[in-house]
């Protein structure tokens, strides 16, 4: 048990609110550079990953470093950058193979967005290179920089991975929800809330992204599927404390939130239908790990708008954003 005078709760805050400040200077980069992540791993739920940690990242070299730096969007892109090139070697280096290992995920969508789709067979520097110069028309000075070499070295890079350059793979056909997802739709949508933690393995672990993770049943019971299932009605009250900012609730009703199975690339997901006096409108996705009859792990994505957006335009289904600040919803 903490005591007034334990330094630990107060470093917790005091680190808290530095992050949530830090999130607030930068947030206006943030669509860019899940779109640069979004390339880079061809996978919604990667480039989530990959945006956050560079952002945590970037949070942590920037209390190091005297001079902020001087282009804050070429320097994210820069943290991204060796996050994911460093990650894509490891594979590699591991198996002692001579290429890199190609991204699980292909994504025929993001063709129609650049110069053409960017396959597995292209490395990540090359990768990194095609995505700054066909999609955010960098100069070859300000990619060398970003990924840490020189113009010629870039404009070797591009000639090869443009080269490379292929048409789209074809996406996974949908395969059949396992019997636990259907039966986890089935409580959520029952609002038994009993029942729907009962899904649960012991040991499971639930999050909504960027926002807060709980471990085991009850802690999740008690701190994070009540906010899923019955958080609309939080959301309608104008006067009720909720962590979506007040432009975001604009005609929300307070109708319990619908869960419906959907398969997106082949994997089944959750699209959480909210009530708004327009219709209905996908506000949060959440992707559940499982065996073959627990659920061992519940990813939440509800502050995520890029993300969000992604796949809801690539499923066709209406949605609407949450905004990434679950604290500037509280009173």
């Amino acid at each position: 048990m903490s005591t007034p005078s334990d330094p630990v709760p107060a470093l917790a805050r005091t680190l808290r609110t530095s992050w949530q400040r830090f999130l607030d200077v930068y947030e206006p980069l943030r669509p860019d550079l899940y779109r640069y992540c979004r390339y880079l791993t061809r996978s919604p739920w990667d480039a989530e990953d990959l945006a956050h940690d560079a952002l945590a990242r970037a949070f942590v070299t920037l209390g190091q470093i005297v001079e902020p730096p001087a282009s804050p969007r070429a320097w994210l892109f820069r943290v991204a950058s060796n996050l994911w090139i460093d990650r894509a070697r490891r594979p590699r280096e591991h198996a002692g193979q001579a290429r890199d290992v190609p991204s699980l995920d292909s994504d025929p969508r993001a063709a129609r967005e650049a110069a053409g789709t960017l396959l597995g067979q292209l490395t990540p520097r090359e990768r990194a290179a095609v995505v700054l110069k066909e999609v955010f028309d960098l100069s070859l000075e300000e990619i060398g920089e970003t990924l840490g070499t020189t113009p010629n070295t870039i404009k070797s890079a591009l000639h090869r991975g443009r080269g490379k350059l292929a048409e789209a793979e074809t996406v996974p056909g949908a395969a059949p929800a396992p019997a636990v997802l259907d039966a986890f739709c089935a409580a959520f949508n029952a609002h038994d809330l009993d029942r729907v933690t009962a899904l649960l393995l012991e040991t499971a672990s639930v999050e909504v992204v960027g926002a807060t993770r709980e471990y085991g049943r009850q802690a999740a019971r008690a701190r994070v599927l009540p906010g899923m299932m019955f958080g609309s009605r939080r959301l309608a009250d104008p006067s009720a404390e909720c962590g979506v900012e007040r432009q975001y609730r604009t005609g929300a009703l307070p109708t319990p939130v619908r869960a419906e199975l959907r398969s997106f690339r082949g994997e089944p997901v959750l699209l959480s239908w909210y009530a708004h006096v327009d219709g209905e409108a996908v506000r949060g996705i959440t992707r559940l790990s499982h065996d073959e009859e627990r659920i061992t792990h519940v990813a939440n994505y509800f502050y995520t708008p890029d993300l969000l957006a992604d796949v809801c335009r690539e499923l066709e289904v209406p949605f609407r954003i949450n905004g990434y600040a679950y604290w500037r919803g509280q009173p």
